[in-house]
């Protein structure tokens, strides 16, 4: 195993194809120089937050080993993002891809271009459930809670179901 930081990244889409958008963003950020995929969560098909005139989302989280520094890693996030069709869209509306920045390592960083945790990731059902499918234990770095202790506190009533996706791809 890469010697680095443990990363968790959440992804999603709810545009036409959207596993294949996740699947081929997982795939190029395997191919990053000093990241390595570690794990990946289930798909969850997620009702939209903000705008909700748009189609449900797809989402997912990873979580990578990465030797790069927070702000080179969401670097390659944007160039991603990029090459699959994103383009500057307004917060909350549809879109190919999306990937975000959840947590990076114990980091705790407010920058104007950069922010760890993610905003908002602990309110946010969508984010939360994949997460601890992955990693419960993990500790909120500003929190000081669990993922699972997040997750168990929401008041979110979201929907945020397992994907069909997700059951199928179990089976093969």
């Amino acid at each position: 195993m890469l010697a680095g930081e443990r990363v968790f990244i959440g992804l999603g889409s709810n545009l036409s194809h959207r596993q294949e958008f996740i699947e081929r963003a997982i795939a190029l950020l395997a191919e990053t120089q000093s990241t390595e995929l570690i794990r990946r969560a289930s798909l969850y098909e997620t009702e939209p937050v903000g705008y909700e005139d748009q189609p449900w989302f797809l989402n997912t989280v990873i979580e990578v080993r990465t030797r790069l520094p927070p702000q080179e890693l969401l670097v390659r996030l944007k160039e991603i993002e990029s090459r699959l069709g994103r383009r500057g869209e307004e917060r909350w509306r549809p879109r190919q891809i999306d990937l975000d920045l959840l947590l990076y390592g114990n980091r705790i960083m407010n920058e104007s271009t950069i922010t760890i945790p993610h905003t908002g990731m602990h309110t946010r059902r969508f984010v939360l459930t994949p997460l601890a499918e992955i990693a419960p234990d993990v500790v909120h770095p500003v929190c000081g809670k669990t993922i699972m202790d997040l997750l168990r506190a929401l008041d979110d009533q979201k929907g945020v179901q397992l994907s069909r996706r997700s059951r199928m791809s179990e089976r093969t």
